[in-house]
């Protein structure tokens, strides 16, 4: 039976899309390409037991996104919340919301140049 395998990526429109390239490049370490996108393998999220794609709507009353007025956010897996945290705060990238320690991981919301919610996951090891 056919069946999804998986994110295949995330395209949206910017405003400024060489700053917003930039941005994402210099405060999240995102490995851009002269084509203006990132290639991100599976085998990064293999490497971390626990990690995975969530593919979850929301319902339209939601207050989740804010303080994003847009009608999705992108979450992003990262190996060291904190490391990517500090260079956020290196390009003055304060987050918006950050949470205690959760049964899947840890987690903070920051925004990105146009406004777009940003979830960082660092997902928790599965313990078996």
């Amino acid at each position: 039976m056919a069946k999804v395998l998986g994110v295949g990526g995330v395209f949206f429109k910017a405003k400024d899309r060489d700053a917003l390239v930039k941005w994402y490049r210099d405060v999240l370490g995102l490995d851009m390409q002269d084509w203006g996108g990132a290639f991100i393998t599976p085998e990064a999220m293999a490497a971390h037991p626990g990690a995975g794609t969530v593919f979850s709507p929301f319902k339209a009353d939601s207050d989740y996104m804010l303080p994003s007025t847009k009608d999705f956010m992108i979450n992003l897996a990262v190996d060291d919340i904190d490391g990517i945290l500090a260079r956020c705060a290196e390009h003055g990238v304060k987050p918006v919301k950050t949470f205690p320690d959760e049964f899947n991981g840890r987690f903070a919301h920051i925004i990105d140049p146009e406004g777009t919610k940003i979830e960082l996951w660092q997902p928790r090891p599965i313990s078996g």
